[in-house]
C-alpha cells in the first residue's frame, strides 16, 4: 500500500512539473519574441540616448555663445526625450495602449507645470539669459532695483554682490522680464562732471584750468576729446559741465581723482566755488 501511494505521489509531481514546463514553453512561444524585441529595443534606446547626448554636447560646445550650463541642460534634455520614446516603444511592444498613457502623462505634466509655473518661468528665463547673454559673470549691472556685480548665473537665479559684498539672489524671471543696465558691456564709458563757480569768477579761466586737469590725466581719451560747456546758471553758481571718455575699468578712479584735482587747482588759482547763499533785503518802512 505504501509503495502504491508513493508511486501515485511521484506521478502527481511529474504531472505538475510537466504542466509548468508546458506553460513556460507556451509563454516563451507566445511572448518570447516580444520580450526579446523589447530587451533589444531597450538596449538600443539606452545606447542611442547616450550617443545623442554626447553629440548635442559636442555640437553646442563648438558654439562660443552657448554657456556650459546650457550645454549640459540641452544634452540631458535630448537624452531623456530619447529614453521616453524608447519606453513608449517598449510598452507598445507588449500591446499596452500607449495613446492613453501619453494622454495621462501629458495631463500630469500640465498639472505639474501649473503647480510649478513660477519655477518653470525662472528656468525659461534662465535659458534665454544663457542664450542671449545680456551680461556675464563679472559684469556690473543694475537690475530689479539692485546695482551689483554678477557672481553666478544658473537656470533658476542670478547671484549678485554689492560693492560692500552683500549677496543678492534675483530670480531669473525678474531679470528677463524687466529692464537691465550693463555698465560693463562696453570697453569705454563717459564720465560727467558739473563744476560750479561763483558769478564773479572768470568763466574762461575756470574752463581752461578744468581742461588742463583732464588733459593731464593719461587715462582720459583724446578721441573723443573732452567736452566743456556752461550748462546752467544756478541760484548761486555758474555750472560748467565736463564730459570725458575713459576705459570702463578706470571710471571710478578717474571720477574721484578729477574731482579732487579740479578742487585743488581752483583753490590754487583763486577761482571761487560758492556755497549756497541767499540775499535778504530789509525794507524799513517808516512814515
Amino acid at each position: 500500500m505504501k509503495e502504491a501511494k508513493s508511486m501515485g505521489n511521484s506521478e502527481e509531481i511529474t504531472t505538475t512539473i510537466q504542466t509548468v514546463l508546458d506553460e513556460i514553453i507556451s509563454l516563451l512561444t507566445t511572448y518570447g519574441m516580444d520580450v526579446l524585441g523589447a530587451v533589444l529595443m531597450l538596449i538600443a534606446g539606452l545606447w542611442i540616448s547616450g550617443r545623442v547626448a554626447v553629440a548635442v554636447k559636442k555640437g553646442m560646445e563648438k558654439t562660443e555663445w552657448v554657456d556650459a550650463t546650457l550645454t549640459s541642460f540641452f544634452a540631458s534634455l535630448a537624452k531623456y526625450i530619447v529614453l521616453a520614446v524608447t519606453v513608449i516603444a517598449v510598452l507598445n511592444q507588449f500591446g499596452v495602449e500607449t495613446t492613453s498613457l501619453v494622454a495621462v502623462v501629458g495631463a500630469a505634466g500640465l498639472a505639474i507645470g501649473l503647480a510649478l509655473q513660477g519655477t518653470l518661468s525662472n528656468i525659461a528665463a534662465g535659458v534665454m539669459l544663457l542664450i542671449f547673454r545680456p551680461f556675464k559673470v563679472g559684469d556690473f549691472i543694475e537690475v530689479a532695483g539692485h546695482a551689483a556685480t554678477v557672481k553666478e548665473l544658473n537656470l533658476f537665479f542670478t547671484k549678485l554682490a554689492t560693492g560692500d559684498n552683500v549677496s543678492i539672489i534675483v530670480p531669473n524671471a525678474q531679470i528677463w522680464g524687466g529692464s537691465l543696465k550693463n555698465f560693463s558691456s562696453s570697453t569705454t564709458r563717459r564720465v560727467d562732471f558739473v563744476f560750479g563757480i561763483a558769478y564773479d569768477a572768470d568763466i574762461d579761466q575756470a574752463m581752461a584750468l578744468i581742461l588742463n586737469v583732464v588733459n593731464a590725466d593719461e587715462r582720459v581719451h583724446k578721441d573723443p576729446e573732452p567736452f566743456l560747456g556752461v550748462s546752467n546758471l544756478g541760484d548761486s553758481s555758474v555750472d560748467i559741465t565736463t564730459r570725458v571718455w575713459v576705459k570702463s575699468d578706470d571710471y571710478w578712479a578717474v571720477k574721484f581723482d578729477t574731482l579732487k584735482a579740479v578742487k585743488e587747482r581752483m583753490d590754487a588759482d583763486g577761482v571761487a566755488i560758492p556755497f549756497p547763499s541767499s540775499t535778504i533785503y530789509m525794507v524799513n518802512d517808516q512814515n
